[in-house]
């Protein structure tokens, strides 16, 4: 008799992790970091749901296992049941024990193209091909083993897959009802090079094969830097979506297209990371693009070199971006309210009062992130060391991102599923005593940012610090004590985290209680003059515009 096991992913993310132009990864080669790391990072973004740490230990499995799969795809009475592998990797989060990690953005493309008869969604299928694999090349082609069999239920995805020795960009999308499989690209990242996804398809040409490998069932270039299925371009001829040569096919005009809200809301995200590790003179020149004019350029670069190597703490700020310092910079108008904020209370798109449509910028920090994850990958190190996710539940900006490592045995109790009811407020939850404090910081921006920032440094500042007296411990620790050790640590960072959020929770309350500023040194309010926070410039300049004389005293 088969032994059905539940993968029960819709109790981990509610069906709300599903909005559109959402989630923002970033991507780092190992010769364009500091030290020699793959870097991806994860803004997993949508309203109204937590994200906690997730922890799948290693198994074996009898043959003729079944797991039972349960993501939030179509709703069925259908019992969708999966062969197991005889030997899963243990999990944690997005990255798995031999420091293999997949990370994904949404894009859509075709809606024809769902097949909501699939059995798998694109979580469940990062999923399982995390704990089948142990190399990003590997998790590729058990992505495409996988849909091939079991069908896949949602639109257009990227992926960025990664190792400790290189990172994978792959694009993938259904056939639409009643076909299994999927059509797809993955295109190996140059270790010297960035890139990045935020919610739109972005490879076009690539190098081709005449024909698929006939063990792996899809195609691969001799160099072996570009996979993809066979049927991906006589697909897309099939449904009318491309009839031109081959060598010109573009997997993202075929499959999706561009659109302004796709290149103003997601490609300008790309843009400004572009910006920040590269010439702003050259990465300006794109503007007219980012602007919706593909009159002369109509994309970006699919990966850059860096001007500088790239370490994880600026992969970190990158996450906290808002386009300040750019054409885009959200805290430089009148929008940006008398607190200077980059964050935006409408939605995307609204209108004036007049009928005029109009939108708003849509940045890689955003208030609706559920958790966000710097994922470093080291090869010089043991792989329950060398993997670590940095880690925490909302907004990048607003929290301080904690060391967790690939090799540990137990999640946090802050982090875990059971601590982060989502409906429910609690100081033991790591996604509320966040919320709790950025929802005072929002309305206040840069009156309280300043707080947050000193508390967030100071312990990034701690963890970075830590981590090498951790890597040599654990290096030259047998295997058992190492797991045990690592645990102990991410507890300990963990619970470090929670107290100092604790802290900076009480702070804000007392040192701006009635909207003013008293002193503070070391994140305690001090002795001294109160003060008033300063409306920001482009706001005290618009309420003079708008009410005229009212407001100006006549004692000049």
């Amino acid at each position: 008799m088969k032994r059905i096991l539940t993968v029960a992913l819709a109790a981990i993310l509610s069906a709300s992790f599903l909005p559109s132009d959402a989630c923002t990864n970033l991507i780092v080669g190992k010769k364009a970091s500091v030290d020699g790391s793959v870097i991806v990072s994860y803004n997993c973004d949508g309203f109204g749901f937590a994200s906690p740490l997730t922890l799948h230990l290693p198994g074996m499995h009898a043959d003729g296992e079944m797991i039972q799969v349960r993501g939030w795809g179509p709703e069925t009475q259908e019992e969708r049941l999966v062969r197991e592998a005889s030997y899963t990797y243990g999990v944690v989060g997005l990255m798995n024990e031999k420091q293999v990690t997949i990370v994904e953005t949404t894009w859509g493309g075709r809606e024809e193209l769902q097949n909501r008869e699939g059995y798998l969604d694109y979580f469940t299928l990062m999923r399982l091909a995390l704990q089948r694999s142990t190399t990003a090349r590997e998790a590729i082609a058990v992505m495409h083993q996988l849909v091939q069999e079991y069908g896949y239920n949602e639109t257009g995805e990227s992926f960025a897959v990664a190792d400790k020795n290189e990172a994978w960009i792959m694009e993938l999308i259904g056939k639409g009802k009643g076909r299994k499989g999927a059509v797809w690209v993955a295109l190996r990242v140059p270790d010297d090079c960035i890139s990045a996804y935020a919610n739109s398809s972005r490879i076009q040409q690539f190098p081709q094969v005449r024909k698929a490998d006939k063990k792996l069932g899809f195609c691969i270039t001799p160099d072996g830097e570009c996979m993809y299925s066979p049927d991906v371009i006589s697909f897309a001829r099939e449904m009318g979506y491309f009839d031109g040569a081959d060598k010109d096919f573009s997997f993202r005009e075929a499959y999706g297209p561009m659109s302004f809200s796709k290149i103003r809301f997601c490609e300008a995200r790309v843009w400004s990371f572009f910006r920040r590790h590269s010439d702003p003179a050259v990465i300006d020149g794109y503007l007219p693009f980012i602007n919706g004019d593909m009159s002369e350029i109509d994309h970006l670069p699919l990966w850059i070199k860096p001007a500088q190597p790239v370490s994880v703490r600026d992969i970190m700020a990158d996450m906290r971006d808002h386009y300040e310092g750019t054409a885009l910079d959200m805290t430089a108008d009148v929008s940006a309210g008398p607190w200077a904020s980059p964050y935006r209370n409408q939605p995307v798109n609204f209108e004036a009062s007049d009928g005029t449509k109009m939108f708003r910028e849509r940045p890689i920090g955003c208030q609706q992130s559920g958790m966000t994850m710097v994922c470093q990958m080291r090869d010089w190190l043991p792989d329950a060391v060398g993997g670590v996710t940095y880690f925490n539940m909302d907004d990048a900006t607003m929290v301080a991102y904690v060391p967790v490592y690939c090799g540990i045995n137990r999640v946090p109790d802050a982090f875990r599923s059971e601590n982060n009811n989502i409906r429910e407020f609690s100081t033991e939850s790591a996604f509320w005593m966040n919320n709790f404090v950025a929802n005072m910081v929002y309305p206040r921006w840069s009156a309280m940012i300043g707080d947050l920032r000193e508390a967030q440094a100071e312990l990034e500042d701690f963890y970075a610090q830590d981590q090498k007296e951790v890597e040599y411990r654990a290096s030259k620790m047998t295997a058992g004590d190492r797991v045990s050790y690592l645990t102990a640590k991410t507890e300990a960072y963990t619970d470090m985290m929670m107290k100092r959020w604790d802290k900076l929770a009480r702070l804000l309350i007392v040192k701006h209680n009635d909207q003013i500023m008293q002193p503070s040194e070391n994140g305690v309010v001090v002795p001294g003059r109160r003060t008033s926070p300063a409306y920001a410039p482009a706001f005290i300049d618009a309420v003079k515009a708008e009410t005229g004389n009212r407001y100006v005293n006549p004692v000049q």
